[in-house]
């Protein structure tokens, strides 16, 4: 989904506060496990979580686009990295905190890939390890027949994103509109998104049946009213 839009990746989201993000995970590891020293973060991106994440801990990421991992790597070159899924991965060793932030959880799409995917995330924690999750929508929250825009604009690169809010058989559908201007062209190309839309008691049901004990924080790691929380859930 990210094969033509990766390397905009980081411009598409510049309005988002990293750095401050990462204080604030960091900050709330060490409020529930104090020891945690080992991390990995799924659906990790271009690591810009984990860029920052390097100050406090040993970091791993794992994500299935090669396109947004070879970014992550250039940024993070002295971290491991895996190309997989984050559904039904097995790295065969065990991490105390695994993260999946930013909504991104959501790309699995339907209900019995969120339980697979939960279920393999708590298989690499260790004992007393932390999951730590982003949710995206709910079909509650979410907006649907709205256009959303949003621009970049600096000297040598202006990019415009725009995409109507739909949904598809209980999954959301975001064809996503790319135009992107540089000093050598002005292109346009489209991304089809398609993510899941899950409640608060399917995120539950499916840490608990994973043997986590979760609980919901209503402000995410990007501050108040932005976001939809944050799930911290501890291997039992």
């Amino acid at each position: 989904m990210y094969n033509k839009s990766s390397k905009f990746y980081d411009a598409l989201y510049h309005f988002r506060d990293y750095k401050a993000a990462s204080e604030k995970l960091s900050k709330t590891i060490a409020n529930h496990n104090n020891s945690a020293k080992t991390i990995l973060d799924t659906a990790c991106g271009t690591g810009k979580h984990i860029e920052y994440m390097n100050k406090y801990f040993n970091v791993e990421g794992l994500d299935i686009s090669l396109e947004l991992l070879e970014i992550a790597k250039a940024r993070c070159p002295g971290n491991i990295f895996h190309q997989e899924s984050m559904i039904d991965f097995d790295l065969k060793k065990k991490y105390d905190v695994v993260t999946c932030l930013f909504g991104s959880i959501a790309y699995v799409k339907i209900l019995s890939n969120l339980y697979t995917a939960i279920d393999t995330m708590s298989k690499h924690l260790n004992p007393n390890g932390l999951l730590i999750i982003e949710p995206w929508f709910s079909k509650e929250s979410f907006w649907i027949d709205r256009v959303t825009s949003n621009h970049y604009d600096e000297k040598d690169l202006k990019i415009t994103w725009m995409y109507a809010s739909k949904t598809m058989n209980d999954y959301a559908v975001l064809d996503i509109n790319y135009l992107v201007g540089t000093n050598e062209e002005i292109s346009y190309f489209k991304e089809r998104h398609e993510l899941g839309l899950f409640s608060d008691y399917e995120y539950r049901d499916a840490m608990e049946k994973a043997g986590l004990k979760v609980r919901h924080e209503t402000e995410g790691l990007f501050g108040k009213g932005i976001g939809n929380g944050l799930y911290i859930a501890i291997k039992n």
